[in-house]
């Protein structure tokens, strides 16, 4: 990758995990603990453009894109957050990391916390949130496609169209016009049905998830929007009670906040990264 540590689309690369072809990019720092940044939804790793650069900077840094999220490949037996969970140990073997740290906003939220329980001690940290672990906490579009009892109200909506609804939410980061193009193309076709069939799992498998929260011994850096209007903060002051060891931080932004709010976002989960996460 390009010494100045940016994430480009000349940079992305791709590793076969698991049978599957999965995108991601790197720097070439080799000293410091390890960092994995994980796509949210409906974005891809590119989302970490505003802050890659201070996370790069702290030690060897891999982005990857979660299946079925981003560019990377799926199939069906990857599309639930426990299962998700389970591929994200798979991606830290792969590129044989040892105890990273892990950046998952949003789907990375509870595909973590079930890798975490379900694997103690293969994560030093987690910053995670924006990310529901309450289905019957959420709002909007997310809770209409979530609990809807099936999706054919939804049958005509498109990826883009889906892409492009969510991303408006963001009222301070002007999204770079290639950026919005890589989201468009990762949820084009059967990706959004794919993308979708994760979060309608959510009914079954976030109960679950709160039942194995007292297992998940990993510090947690909890970082959301004050006005986000998919999950909003009382989800994360859930998740905040039930984890034995977590940290809870509201920004004044709406959903993206690793974007919309990339400066105070980014300071906070290096602070955590730096030794906060020892404190708790």
């Amino acid at each position: 990758m390009s010494a100045n540590n940016k994430i480009g689309l000349h940079a992305m690369q791709y590793k076969t995990i698991d049978g599957l072809q999965i995108r991601f990019a790197t720097n070439d720092k080799k000293s410091g603990d390890p960092i994995l940044l994980l796509s949210p939804l409906p974005e891809s790793i590119l989302a970490f453009l505003p802050t890659w650069n201070m996370f790069a900077d702290l030690g060897p840094t891999i982005a990857v894109d979660l299946p079925p999220f981003g560019r990377s490949e799926t199939r069906a037996d990857t599309r639930t957050p426990e299962v998700v969970g389970d591929f994200v140990l798979r991606i830290v073997d792969a590129f044989g990391m040892n105890q990273p740290h892990v950046i998952a906003p949003d789907i990375g939220t509870p595909a973590c916390l079930f890798a975490a329980a379900n694997h103690p001690g293969v994560f030093k940290s987690l910053v995670i949130g924006s990310g529901a672990t309450d289905h019957t906490d959420i709002l909007g579009d997310l809770d209409r496609i979530v609990n809807a009892p099936s999706l054919d109200p939804f049958k005509d909506l498109t990826g883009e169209q889906f892409v492009r609804a969510a991303v408006a939410d963001m009222k301070h980061y002007k999204l770079p016009d290639h950026a919005l193009q890589d989201y468009i193309a990762s949820y084009a076709g059967q990706k959004f049905w794919d993308a979708m069939a994760f979060v309608r799992d959510y009914p079954q498998a976030l109960p679950r998830l709160a039942t194995r929260l007292s297992e998940v011994t990993v510090p947690c850096q909890l970082t959301v929007g004050r006005y986000d209007p998919f999950v909003p903060v009382s989800n994360a002051e859930g998740l905040h009670r039930g984890l034995p060891k977590s940290r809870l931080d509201v920004i004044d932004c709406g959903h993206f906040v690793w974007e919309d709010a990339a400066e105070e976002y980014g300071k906070l989960a290096c602070d955590f990264i730096q030794g906060g996460y020892a404190e708790l």
